[in-house]
């Protein structure tokens, strides 16, 4: 059976989750419904801005779908998604209402500003070595509470990491030809 995997699809990298998803054979779907949200077994929240995907998320009415959602299913969030998936905020994100997903506080932009974009090549736990991950106005995770594992660091911040089903990454796995980090997320999806 093939893995039905949803992107949310409001904001950010859309098309190219689902790139990655149907390269590793599953089925990407765009989720911008919580019909659509009905029709897939994992979902990924994209990078883009934040606060924009937030309120977006409250006027098409998926913030309460996406929290039960995450009860039974893999939810992985990349880069805003990481924010948005996060219990906390260290640096401001007022107009931003977090899902709680996973126990951590995040710190926005924690790399710096779009200037300071930069790839590197991670140590992933349970993923690989040597990943090739894109860091875009990042954020970092700030801290992390009981039950949070840290898979990845990179000078000394932690930028990937997961609670049960949660998956946060402060970088951009969809923006490089290697599909192993969206692969680790589809291998918790059941099916």
């Amino acid at each position: 059976m093939t893995k039905k995997v949803g992107v949310l699809a409001l904001q950010g990298a859309v098309s190219e989750h689902i790139s990655q998803i149907n390269q590793l054979g599953g089925q990407g779907i765009a989720v911008k419904t919580p019909a659509d949200l009905a029709q897939v077994q994992g979902l990924i929240i994209p990078g883009g801005e934040s606060t924009a995907i937030s309120r977006l998320i409250q006027q098409v009415n998926l913030y309460e779908p996406i929290q039960e959602f995450a009860k039974t299913n893999p939810v992985f969030g990349t880069c805003a998604g990481l924010i948005l998936c996060g219990s906390g905020i260290t640096d401001g994100g007022e107009k931003l209402k977090p899902l709680n997903l996973i126990d951590i506080a995040v710190t926005r932009n924690g790399f710096g500003r779009q200037v300071d974009s930069f790839e590197v090549d991670l140590d992933i736990e349970n993923v690989g070595k040597a990943i090739p991950s894109v860091f875009i106005r990042a954020p970092f995770i700030a801290t992390v509470g009981q039950g949070v594992k840290a898979l990845a660091t990179y000078e000394d911040k932690i930028v990937m990491a997961e609670q049960g089903n949660i998956l946060v990454s402060s970088f951009h796995p969809e923006l490089t030809d290697n599909n192993q980090v969206i692969g680790y997320f589809m291998s918790k999806i059941s099916g």
